[in-house]
């Protein structure tokens, strides 16, 4: 599962690319500078991870991941092909969830695109370009169906009223997310057509040092203006950040982010929170040779969640032996677990719930 990266050039992008994943993305003072999409794979922070390690002592021990991809900064125009527009929006029709980037700071030696700071203008240019983009999307559709829907076919018919309802939304500058139609109509209808609008979104506010730990106006700014969009907020120094992550030991790092009022580095807060957007939840293996986060779908079956291990564990499941983390945590071992009876065994209907711990057992 990707999350894209997006915004105008110069807000942060490639910094804040490099800080989550530690690959280093050209970061330049001119936009334009990341012209192929970097993509980098990033360790799910998770303090249940390392309380099961203490507890299990185990030989190694294997984070969820999440891939993260740096698209190059958009322009006004890119819809229609502006400084590498179609390629960029292709890039991101590729992801599943954005990371919009929304520069939050002064700094007269960073050039901004549009010659002054101003998040709201901002996130408007890219949310208009990516808009235009699935506009152009629909249009092509919904010539198509309209065709059908002639003839009579009471299908076609259905799904020219939904497409008519996304063309007049976008028109009016709405994204699709934000557009009033039913779960069913959203699952036949709108979800094949990959609009890059209806992928969920989190607003990455960019602040100076000073305003890591509180945020600021133009943070406050940004709440208000996507109040309606059921989307998520985050700020983060990406630039200090991108200084801690240089230091060589984990106790210089803690030093530098009580320094500045913090309790862990914004970036963890940030892969958290995109593994939310993506509708990811972990469940975790538990043994003497490893203890592993395996990342999951929200509402994944046991079944399902085995397949992710290998697909014979699906095609063969037999049941699920299942622990509550936090029972786990309170008798301290697996062995304990089952002294209190506190271990169940789950058939093909458990829905796994995140954070639970589990073996399966399987015939193939």
């Amino acid at each position: 599962m990707k999350a894209g990266i997006v915004g105008l050039p110069n807000v942060g992008k490639s910094t804040l690319f490099n800080c989550l994943s530690n690959a280093k993305a050209q970061s330049a003072n001119f936009p334009f500078c990341t012209i192929e999409p970097n993509i980098g794979v990033v360790n799910v922070p998770d303090t249940r991870l390392e309380k099961l390690e203490e507890l299990v002592n185990p030989e190694r021990v294997i984070p969820a991941t999440v891939e993260i991809v740096d698209i190059a900064g958009l322009v006004k125009g890119a819809s229609k092909g502006e400084g590498l527009g179609n390629q960029f929006l292709g890039n991101i029709r590729e992801t599943d969830a954005i990371l919009h980037v929304l520069r939050c700071f002064d700094n007269d030696n960073i050039v901004h695109v549009d010659g002054s700071v101003d998040p709201i203008r901002d996130k408007e240019t890219i949310d208009m370009e990516l808009q235009l983009k699935d506009l152009e999307s629909v249009e092509k559709k919904l010539d198509k169906v309209k065709r059908a829907a002639k003839t009579g076919n009471k299908e076609a018919q259905k799904e020219e009223a939904v497409l008519s309802a996304l063309k007049t939304g976008l028109e009016s500058g709405t994204s699709v997310r934000a557009i009033q139609l039913s779960d069913e109509d959203r699952q036949e209808y709108v979800k094949p057509l990959q609009l890059i609008t209806d992928k969920p979104v989190m607003y990455v506010c960019n602040v100076g040092e000073e305003a890591a730990a509180t945020g600021n106006t133009y943070v406050e700014k940004v709440r208000e203006a996507v109040a309606q969009e059921n989307a998520e907020v985050i700020f983060l120094a990406v630039g200090t950040e991108a200084d801690i992550t240089e230091l060589e030991t984990y106790e210089e790092r803690q030093m530098f982010l009580e320094d500045l009022g913090l309790s862990e580095p914004g970036s963890a807060k940030l892969i958290r929170g995109a593994y939310r957007l993506l509708d990811l939840e972990t469940y975790f293996t538990a043994g003497v040779k490893e203890v592993r986060a395996w990342t999951i779908p929200v509402g994944a079956t046991a079944p399902q969640a085995a397949g992710v291990i290998h697909t014979d564990f699906e095609k063969g499941f037999i049941r699920a032996e299942v622990i509550a983390y936090d029972d786990y945590v309170k008798h301290g071992s697996e062995a304990k677990v089952k002294e209190a009876g506190r271990m169940r065994v789950e058939g093909k209907e458990y829905i796994v719930k995140d954070g639970d711990v589990m073996h399966f057992r399987f015939n193939v």
